[in-house]
């Protein structure tokens, strides 16, 4: 094995012949210790469907302001003034960099959105649009064991030693978190957004509301404990220049595979859920013939539909398990799936910029939602509703929504939810679904130790 590329292997799952050293039975722990470990630079986590990837130490990035673009490769930054949509300039960008073969991960904010939507004088002069970064280490596991690329021979067994060390370690503990208080006065803003579709300015907007934390959050131990009781299409934990977030997401916006398939999971239409298998029983037939929630999925998939197909080759797009129910932490969702091909002409990053933002995540029409976000929303909103994103280098693409989630700065930690809003919505029951989808995470936070 060389000094470069380490390849690993460990039994995943606890056999009764694997070494005691090698049984791997806590994926979510082994990543939080690396994380937690501070040994390996920024990084970011992500989980998908049977793999998790620590992704840490950068050679390279890219940052993605309102007027400014950031490259930095191997120590060395370069800036420049942009011109154009922020979706062309991270593709070209991608391209012109020599990754030899390395992924790319990182976000992309909300406010990505407003070049295309022609929303630019909303955004913040000094607004993140998006940070990614190419590491230098991977750490892979699978149900095929472990990978470690990319460090040391040193660097790979520190990593082994600290996967091994977090098996079977105590859950953290938490520090719920009160998310009843209303000081934005979300209620009066869904009326106002009610009273504008009543006027028919717009059809739909998600509006959002921010809960300031009051102490500093061990954002690490949070992912872990949040994720042992959430059931996420999607999972991810980054610490990428001064943000640190994790969350627990419940859809895609846009996942481009190596053969070029194009998918997005539009979530529209919550219950509550984890209340009793009888109550959440009757919550979900309540959800399924409650024509508010069927509205508000029906309009989201047939968006959907249509943005996809905009990028898609003719007749490829289709719409499967509609108005399936989804369990997602504390909440249950009416979800469905839309496909297509994509066009020869299109990109990846084309059908990234034609999805985001999700739909379901900002309204519809999209310019009337989005527009009536940034107006009504209290505050900009930077990573939550924007997406998680992994870019690998035979063109497949992957983008989940950032809901359920928590996030830090060195001016302080918060959460954030938000409902859908339609002309039959009641203010004070799109605060109650908020404080629903709180639940997922508000439970589960814990408080950093004073140093």
């Amino acid at each position: 094995m060389s000094a470069t590329d380490e390849r690993v292997r460990l039994e995943f799952v606890n056999s009764p012949t694997a070494p005691a050293a090698g049984r791997i039975t806590d994926p979510i722990a082994a990543m939080t210790a690396l994380a937690a470990a501070d040994r390996f630079g920024e990084y970011v986590v992500y989980e998908k469907p049977g793999e998790w990837v620590f992704a840490a130490d950068p050679i390279g990035g890219v940052e993605l302001d309102a007027h400014e673009l950031r490259v930095t490769w191997e120590g060395r930054t370069t800036s420049r003034s942009w011109s154009g949509r922020p979706a062309q300039v991270i593709d070209t960008v991608l391209a012109e960099l020599p990754l030899a073969g390395r992924n790319a991960y990182g976000w992309i904010g909300f406010e990505f959105c407003a070049w295309a939507l022609d929303a630019t004088d909303h955004v913040h002069p000094r607004a993140t649009l998006a940070h990614l970064m190419i590491p230098r280490i991977e750490v892979r596991l699978n149900a095929a064991g472990i990978q470690v690329s990319g460090a040391t021979t040193d660097e790979a067994g520190d990593i082994l030693a600290l996967i091994g060390a977090a098996q079977g370690t105590a859950l953290p503990a938490p520090h719920p978190v009160d998310v009843t208080v209303d000081p934005t006065d979300y209620q009066g803003r869904v009326a106002t957004a009610v009273a504008e579709i009543g006027a028919g300015r717009y059809q739909k907007v998600i509006l959002s509301r921010k809960v300031d934390l009051p102490f500093a959050v061990d954002v690490p131990a949070t992912y872990r404990l949040g994720r042992m009781n959430n059931t996420p299409a999607r999972s991810f934990l980054l610490r990428l220049g001064a943000l640190e977030a994790a969350g627990f997401s419940p859809e895609l916006v846009a996942a481009v595979d190596a053969d070029r398939v194009v998918t997005t999971e539009p979530l529209a239409g919550t219950r509550a859920f984890g209340l009793g298998s009888d109550v959440d029983t009757a919550a979900r037939a309540d959800l399924m013939r409650d024509p508010k929630e069927i509205v508000e999925h029906a309009i989201s998939v047939q968006t959907s539909f249509a943005e996809i197909a905009t990028v898609a080759e003719p007749d490829t797009t289709v719409v499967s398990d509609f108005m399936a129910v989804r369990e997602r932490g504390s909440v249950q969702h009416l979800a469905s799936t839309v496909r297509g091909r994509l066009a020869a002409d299109r990109t990846p990053w084309d059908a990234l910029e034609v999805l985001f933002p999700s739909v379901t995540a900002s309204g519809i029409p999209k310019t009337g939602g989005v527009d009536a976000v940034f107006r009504l929303d209290h505050d900009q909103r930077g990573l939550y509703s924007g997406a998680v994103v992994t870019v690998s280098p035979d063109g497949a693409l992957e983008a989940t929504l950032v809901l359920r989630a928590v996030y830090q700065t060195g001016e302080g930690a918060w959460l954030r939810a938000g409902a859908g809003v339609v002309g039959q919505s009641r203010p004070e029951r799109e605060f109650e679904e908020t404080c629903e989808k709180l639940g997922s995470v508000a439970p589960y936070v814990v408080r950093a130790q004073q140093r």
